[in-house]
């Protein structure tokens, strides 16, 4: 049994949008995803807004939630799932992510078409943990992330050096979001 999604999905996607674009536009700040939800485990209520609201049927997601996250996610989003994480334009990880180097990396001439991974992860907090500086902060922002993969900060510096291709990844614990884009630097804390 499939269970709703979004109660206003105009007024939701809207308010996660805003919620994810403040995000990426101030790299580390927490932000809240609008409306209220109720996916299936192992989704949590951030990364599947952020899904119900960026993807489509245009999109092509890759994840590792099971058979009723993916349900769920291709009933309320429509968005086609593929088998490979390269193949993918979101990638959802609501365990161990896939390499960011194997996720698409988009080309010189068009790094937009390098893929988003949402992540979820235990918690997030601000003040704390590691050190951003990059576009969007004006001087340095700490990020405590708790769960996320061994060996992500030295991914990370990799994905970073191929700019302007890359992944860029949405952080979600709980009702909480932060973003951290391809062009932001992270040094551990």
């Amino acid at each position: 049994m499939l269970t709703a999604g979004f109660a206003d999905p105009v007024l939701d996607a809207q308010a996660t949008f805003r919620a994810v674009l403040e995000a990426v536009s101030r790299p580390g700040r927490i932000q809240r995803a609008g409306g209220a939800l109720n996916p299936p485990a192992p989704l949590n209520q951030a990364a599947a807004a952020v899904l119900l609201t960026l993807a489509d049927a245009d999109t092509p997601l890759w994840l590792d939630g099971g058979s009723a996250a993916e349900a769920w996610l291709r009933f309320h989003c429509g968005a086609p799932v593929v088998a490979q994480p390269g193949a993918a334009a979101f990638a959802l990880a609501t365990g161990m992510p896939p390499a960011l180097a194997a996720l698409a990396q988009g080309t010189e001439e068009e790094p937009q078409g390098g893929a988003t991974l949402v992540l979820q992860v235990s918690d997030l907090a601000e003040g704390e943990g590691w050190h951003l500086t990059g576009p969007g902060i004006e001087h340095e922002h700490r990020l405590r992330v708790t769960g996320a993969p061994e060996g992500f900060l030295s991914a990370w510096v990799a994905n970073r050096a191929g700019f302007p291709c890359g992944v860029d990844v949405v952080l979600c614990a709980g009702d909480r979001l932060t973003a951290l884009p391809r062009t932001v630097m992270i040094a551990e804390g």
